[in-house]
């Protein structure tokens, strides 16, 4: 069976997207310049998704997005009391077309060892969001205990 050069992937772009490589920011000075950089391209059409919530249909417009990318500011400085960001994860700080960013009082463990992700709090992205806590259902011990819970 011959085989194209472009393979076919079922998952969508924003999973493939969401399991990408990242960047993350560490200092607050770029995390500064990154929220500069994602203002100048507002006009792409930005989605901003709550992770746990609904995934929006709709990227937000111009002036409710330039409102969240404010409040995440207020926020993470608020609540992330400390010298350094290090919540807020990035594909490109040059060209940024995917964000990542942790809630500072959900941070979970960082181990990772049953290659559960931690899920971010908030994802601001262009590409139109997925349901992810669907696309990371819990293990399936977890979901056994859960319902024994409820026998």
């Amino acid at each position: 069976m011959a085989t194209s050069s472009k393979s076919f992937n079922p998952e969508p772009d924003f999973l493939n997207a969401f399991r990408g490589r990242f960047v993350g920011v560490l200092r607050w000075e770029q995390f500064d310049t990154l929220l500069e950089t994602i203002s100048a391209r507002v006009e792409e059409g930005w989605y901003v998704y709550h992770v746990g919530e609904p995934p929006p249909s709709e990227p937000l417009s111009t002036e409710l997005f330039q409102r969240v990318l404010w409040e995440i500011n207020v926020l993470l400085r608020k609540e992330h009391k400390y010298d350094y960001c290090g919540v807020v994860y990035v594909d490109s700080l040059t060209k940024p077309s995917f964000v990542k960013i942790f809630d500072p009082n959900h941070l979970g463990s960082g181990c990772n060892t049953l290659g559960m992700p931690v899920l971010p709090g908030w994802i601001l992205s262009l590409l139109k969001p997925v349901d992810i806590p669907t696309a990371f259902p819990p293990p399936n011990n977890r979901r056994r205990w859960w319902k024994r819970l409820f026998e």
